[in-house]
């Protein structure tokens, strides 16, 4: 497929739908962590450290606090304690 989209613009549109992503997650905290890895093979977790080593690739470091507070709207204790369901499981991936 040969993509009509300049590349800046693509970026823009990337940004968009991810930022989309983020706001759904964050609308819908009756949806685990554990649900999203089970079912999609990622979580918010993942989504922050992801986050994290793009930032740090382009020379931004960011804490593993920071990184998830950015994708949590709030810190992740704080996240935790408010939605998380259940036992902690860990991930299996």
């Amino acid at each position: 497929m040969t993509n009509p989209i300049p590349e800046q613009s693509q970026t823009e549109i990337e940004a968009a739908a991810f930022r989309k992503l983020v706001n759904h997650l964050r609308e819908h905290t009756e949806v685990q962590n554990i649900d999203l890895m089970n079912l999609a093979g990622f979580c918010r977790n993942c989504l922050s450290k992801w986050y994290r080593a793009e930032a740090a690739d382009r020379g931004f470091e960011l804490s593993d606090p920071d990184a998830r507070e950015i994708i949590y709207g709030m810190p992740y204790e704080q996240w935790k304690a408010q939605h998380q369901q259940g036992p902690k499981q860990d991930h299996k991936v």
